[in-house]
């Protein structure tokens, strides 16, 4: 854990557990500063059009891919991942490239103008107007994407932006920063600050609209804090989600599915597969696909650093995890891989296999955020969907069968935001398509698809009157109309 010392924080490095980084910690004073700096700024940056923005997003591009080799070695010692470190790296240069090229046909599709219906003499234009200033917290899971997603459509849309990388993870931000020195242009409305939670309860004070992405817990904090600023919140928090396998499915293809979903990663991120219901004709064949597919995999606790599991980025995450754990084998539950942590200076935790498992433990409740896979069987698909159901989340889902029909059929009756179907979290990698999060798993307009940019726009109508002025009984006690 980073303990604050002076204004300086500490970083823990996840594989070795050691503190051999630090980042300061910006002052409620220095936040201030910056922001009045990014309003000065965000004044131009809007006036220069969605042309002249794609312009800048296009260089930007080009310098993170100048930067590559920095940016993936930085992210691969923040969260112990190195392959996955060079395909954060490569998605977040798309997604920038993706809105240098989207970002004007987009705004040509927004010019809206006409006459009233109601008042035919009364023409209107719409003028899309930015939030001038976006402060964007962004979690340490996935650290350098999940910054750049919030952040750039911002930009996009012509606000200027506050980032706060957490303090978990801040080691990409050095060539992330070379990297904004290359694009002037967008190194006046983005500012990078560092720090713990109170840099971000300051940095909401400080500007006109917030995305946050992390914990449910956390996210309450900021949207009641938010509000009290009257500012709109837009917040991704956590999941729960389920998977359901029908007794059709390709059992090979859903178990690699469910495995790279719940475990990729070390089952840390917002979308990872936390519960799985499976058709009782069909679970025993299920759970040895799982084991069998599972027994080759080996922690990357090794002094090569080979493997396939990485270390735990946040080491209370450990104690989280073994809570839970140890909740379901109490309940009744059987573990048949894994169950423990293995600590090597950083911790791992390897695959988990539950079964007998049910809904009175905190692992088929509460958000684990670890690898771990507990099995429950279903009878019919009114119980899987009940089951599914059942929770305070409203993430994503996955559904599994060779009948597409039924498929879709089930996957429109499950209280999430998007449902992969013969695949698990589509939405990590497909960010072009609208959803929202249902629930507790977030609020505010979505972060994918064209609404990542317009729900960062408010409009301004712009009402002509082209006739004689409307005359209508301002007072009750009048008969002649004003």
């Amino acid at each position: 854990m980073n303990n604050l010392v002076g204004e300086t924080m500490d970083v823990r490095n996840p594989r070795t557990g050691e503190l051999d980084f630090q980042i300061n910690v910006t002052s409620q004073t220095q936040i201030d500063t910056n922001v009045t700096a990014l309003r000065g700024n965000q004044v131009d940056w809007h006036n220069v059009g969605p042309a002249g923005r794609a312009a800048a997003l296009l260089h930007l591009s080009d310098a993170l891919q100048k930067e590559f080799a920095s940016l993936a070695e930085a992210l691969a010692i923040d969260t112990g991942r190195q392959t996955f470190a060079h395909f954060e790296v490569a998605k977040s240069i798309d997604l920038v490239h993706q809105w240098s090229k989207s970002v004007c046909s987009l705004f040509d599709s927004l010019a809206n103008a006409g006459h009233s219906a109601q008042v035919p003499s009364v023409s209107f234009q719409h003028e899309l107007v930015p939030y001038p200033v976006v402060a964007v917290i962004s979690p340490w899971n996935v650290p350098l994407l999940l910054a750049l997603l919030d952040a750039v459509a911002a930009l996009a849309a012509g606000c200027a932006v506050i980032l706060k990388p957490s303090e978990l993870t801040p080691r990409f931000i050095q060539p992330l920063q070379r990297a904004l020195d290359q694009v002037p242009e967008i190194a006046a409305v983005l500012n990078i600050v560092t720090g713990g939670p109170e840099t971000g309860h300051a940095m909401i004070e400080a500007v006109d609209a917030v995305c946050f992405t992390g914990s449910v817990p956390t996210g309450q904090k900021v949207a009641s804090h938010a509000a009290q600023c009257f500012i709109p919140a837009f917040l991704e928090l956590g999941g729960k989600d389920p998977a359901i396998i029908m007794p059709d499915a390709d059992l090979v293809l859903a178990t690699r599915a469910i495995i790279r979903s719940a475990i990729g990663m070390t089952g840390q991120t917002c979308q990872s597969l936390e519960r799985i219901y499976c058709h009782a004709d069909i679970v025993d064949k299920f759970i040895a696909e799982l084991l069998l597919q599972l027994d080759p995999l080996t922690l990357t606790c090794s002094a090569t650093g080979s493997g396939d599991i990485a270390p735990l980025i946040f080491m209370k995450q450990a104690d989280t995890i073994q809570q839970q754990v140890d909740d379901a084998i109490s309940k009744g539950a059987k573990c048949l891989r894994g169950g423990h942590a293995v600590h090597r200076g950083g911790i791992w935790y390897p695959p988990t296999v539950l079964i007998s498992v049910d809904h009175t433990m905190t692992i088929m409740r509460k958000e684990t955020f670890g690898p771990i896979l507990p099995v429950m069987a279903f009878s019919s698909v009114e119980e899987a969907i009940t089951l599914a159901n059942d929770s305070q989340y409203g993430l994503s889902a996955a559904v599994f069968s060779q009948n597409i029909k039924t498929a879709e059929t089930l996957a429109r009756q499950l209280n999430v935001g998007a449902v992969s179907i013969n695949d698990a979290s589509l939405t990590g990698v497909v960010n072009d398509v609208e959803k929202n999060s249902f629930r507790a798993s977030g609020m505010g307009g979505s972060r994918m698809g064209s609404a990542g940019m317009t729900r960062f726009l408010r409009k301004r109508a712009i009402l002509t009157q082209q006739a004689e002025p409307v005359s209508i009984a301002l007072f009750a006690d009048t008969q002649n109309p004003i």
